[in-house]
């Protein structure tokens, strides 16, 4: 297939994805729809749930594995789409639509390199999946596919990069905290207020720095998005109860910062997840030397992926700006779309990894 006719099929790919909505856990119907469009280019598929997977022909264990993976599900239209975000809407060389840009053109230009890729022998097996709750780090997506394949030596991520290599992710950890008081009346000095006890924590959070940072992530963040206190005004709260968003850097793994704050906070802490650690490649990897080679910038990013649930190798890269993500009126540029399949190519074709 040229080169034209490789870039054609992306596009009308994408555009397909695009008018089926696909919200995260609601992906059915796109992944009915992207299986049979592989199974009619000739190619076997696997699915487990909404994800599907292709693996390479004439597959052989004695050889290293590179993943190929990109998401299918988006995030809920926000407000303020001037266009519609179920139509692939083209406009001077941008396709406008939900899930263009995350990740419909990261998934769309990794199938068409599996295809090329695919048709020549090279030194590793390929496998190509479009897995779901990507957006909500759902349980049913990557998380439950991974133990159903052969053992993965690398992972490419689509997501948008403008097609530089992250070679550092931060993770992410959310905590439930709970400070514990009296209830009392307002009006005489009777009991202890949960929320004064909150806010000596909620201090400590917001201005806290953990002593190791890291040079592509940065310090871990740590953010307080959620409060709530108290029953009505004449009432001495006796719980107040807040949420704290924390990003982690490849020094820490989430289990060790919990143990950390638990040492520093009187308040009461949970965890929702320790699932989802920062994710980091050597940056002497083959493939990051290989990408270098070819012009690119490794940077580390703050934004999560499915690489945080990947126990291999990994890299996120991808055509489109990861800050058009789940805005209204999202769009990738066909050009990125071209560039990318090239581009995927070169770092690809041959590696030894």
């Amino acid at each position: 297939m040229d080169k034209e006719a490789t870039v054609n099929e992306a596009i009308n790919l994408l555009k397909l994805l695009i008018s089926i909505p696909s919200i995260s856990r609601e992906e059915e119907k796109a992944a009915d729809i992207l299986q049979m469009y592989i199974e009619k280019s000739g190619i076997l598929t696997n699915r487990s749930g909404n994800n599907i997977w292709c693996v390479s022909p004439m597959f052989d264990l004695k050889k290293p594995t590179i993943l190929l993976n990109s998401h299918i599900d988006t995030v809920k239209p926000v407000n303020g789409w001037q266009k519609q975000p179920f139509t692939a809407t083209e406009v001077n060389g941008k396709i406008y639509g939900l899930g263009s840009n995350d990740a419909g053109g990261s998934l769309v230009s990794l199938f068409q390199v599996f295809c090329q890729l695919t048709a020549k022998t090279q030194p590793y097996n390929l496998i190509f999946l479009a897995s779901c709750e990507e957006e909500v780090s759902g349980k049913n997506g990557i998380e439950s596919v991974l133990p159903k394949l052969p053992p993965i030596t690398l992972g490419i991520v689509g997501e948008p990069t403008e097609m530089q290599p992250a070679i550092a992710e931060k993770g992410l950890m959310v905590l439930d905290v709970t400070a514990h008081g009296t209830a009392g009346h307002a009006a005489r000095e009777e009991g202890d207020n949960a929320i004064y006890h909150a806010m000596k924590d909620i201090e400590w959070f917001r201005s806290h720095q953990f002593e190791k940072v890291s040079p592509l992530l940065g310090p871990v963040k740590m953010t307080v998005t959620q409060i709530n206190a108290g029953t009505q005004h004449n009432v001495i709260p006796d719980k107040c109860t807040f949420v704290v968003d924390i990003r982690s850097n490849e020094n820490y793994s989430n289990e060790e910062l919990f143990g950390l704050i638990k040492e520093q906070v009187g308040s009461e802490v949970q965890a929702r997840s320790f699932r989802l650690n920062s994710s980091h490649i050597d940056s002497e990897h083959p493939v990051i030397r290989r990408a270098v080679e070819l012009g690119r910038t490794p940077f580390g990013s703050p934004t999560l992926s499915d690489q945080a649930l990947m126990n291999f190798p990994s890299v996120k890269m991808g055509p489109g700006k990861s800050s058009r993500s789940h805005t209204a009126n999202e769009y990738i540029l066909i050009k990125e779309i071209e560039e990318a399949i090239e581009l995927y190519y070169q770092l690809l074709d041959g590696l030894e990894i």
